[in-house]
């Protein structure tokens, strides 16, 4: 199982390698706002462990291994701003989704892409977005922006 951080760049590679791009260390580390002596020590293990092909001064190459998790960890974090844009969440979705997608197990993952798929259906979408707008308003906001951290 792979650390947040190391997700976060076979993710970042997997995005790259559509751009028809050599994936160079630099690139990586500035799409990542990271060091790049940090990049390179991503990219051993992510090599050590067969996900990608990296050694000095050669083009970062995914593995099948590293493709097939690569596609899976972008699917994951697009359900995932699927669903922040259907419940109606104002934040940055896409922000939101990274900082949640490496918590939740893939059943849950599962189980709110089973959850969207349900919420597209017309009937149940124009039902909950009445239930929303009508009949419910939440002041959660409000709420934690009033409490005071001594």
């Amino acid at each position: 199982m792979l650390s947040p951080s190391l997700e976060d760049y076979l993710e970042e590679i997997y995005n790259l390698s559509f751009l028809k791009i050599k994936i160079r260390v630099s690139e990586i580390a500035k799409r990542l706002n990271v060091s790049s002596p940090s990049t390179v020590r991503a990219l051993k293990k992510l090599n050590d462990e067969d996900f990608l092909t990296y050694s000095k001064y050669t083009e970062i190459k995914l593995t099948e291994k590293g493709m097939r998790l690569g596609e899976l960890l972008v699917r994951r974090n697009t359900i995932l701003q699927d669903f922040l844009k259907i419940i109606g969440s104002d934040c940055d979705t896409a922000e939101e989704a990274e900082a949640m997608e490496h918590y939740l197990c893939s059943s849950t993952i599962s189980a709110i892409e089973t959850l969207i798929a349900f919420l597209k259906v017309k009937e149940v979408k124009d039902m909950y977005q009445r239930f929303s707008v009508n009949s419910y308003v939440s002041d959660w906001g409000q709420e934690i922006g009033n409490i005071e951290i001594k």
